[in-house]
């Protein structure tokens, strides 16, 4: 099985996740969150509709993605059976579906996702915790930078080799740098604002 990362919408999904133990409840709030129509066979989890396993064939043929997820093997191979090309995410044997729902953490408006190709979601979480570490406060202020900057330049700047030159020269500028060590987010936009009225009237390509 090969398979690519991908970030997907799921504003409006259908999502039925079997099982309600730690994992299936997990992965159906993360569902929520998204803001999937999320139903659970197993108990009740808060935000998500809760179905009777004689209702299980039905949803499986109108969810958009399955999550089977319950402690019982038998149930969930059934699910994968049911579920044919659907897309699947097997909790307990990852093998047997085609989905995999990663290790993954969120700081403002950066997400990043682990994964290890099936072989160690332990490490999965060690690695994640490892890059939560690396990633500064300036780091994730200089997006907000970098955000704005680039807004501006496609108004002041038509070629985008050069806008691409400027937005590098502004995340490299020490000033810049200063300024989203220190906290000052309005400072370091000023300074973003004066590079790209130099270099952009500049007329330099």
């Amino acid at each position: 099985m090969s398979l690519t990362p991908l970030y997907i919408d799921m504003e409006g999904k259908r999502v039925l996740v079997v099982g309600s133990g730690e994992v299936g409840r997990r992965r159906a709030m993360r569902f929520i969150e998204a803001g999937a129509e999320v139903a659970v066979l197993g108990q009740e989890v808060e935000g998500a509709v809760s179905i009777a396993e004689e209702k299980l064939e039905e949803w499986i043929k109108k969810a958009d993605l399955i999550v089977a997820a319950s402690p019982d093997r038998s149930l969930n191979e059934r699910v994968t059976e049911l579920a044919g090309g659907k897309l699947l995410n097997r909790a307990d044997d990852p093998s047997r579906g085609n989905v995999v729902v990663p290790s993954t953490f969120k700081i403002a408006d950066v997400s990043i996702s682990v994964f290890t190709g099936k072989k160690s979601p332990l490490m999965a979480k060690y690695l994640r915790r490892r890059i939560q570490e690396v990633i500064k406060p300036e780091d994730i202020l200089m997006i907000e930078v970098q955000d704005v900057s680039r807004r501006m330049l496609m108004e002041e700047v038509p070629d985008h080799r050069k806008r691409r030159r400027i937005l590098y020269e502004i995340s490299e500028d020490k000033m810049v740098q200063e300024k989203l060590e220190a906290g000052d987010l309005q400072g370091a936009l000023r300074r973003a604002q004066d590079i790209i009225m130099d270099r952009g009237a500049s007329g330099d390509s």
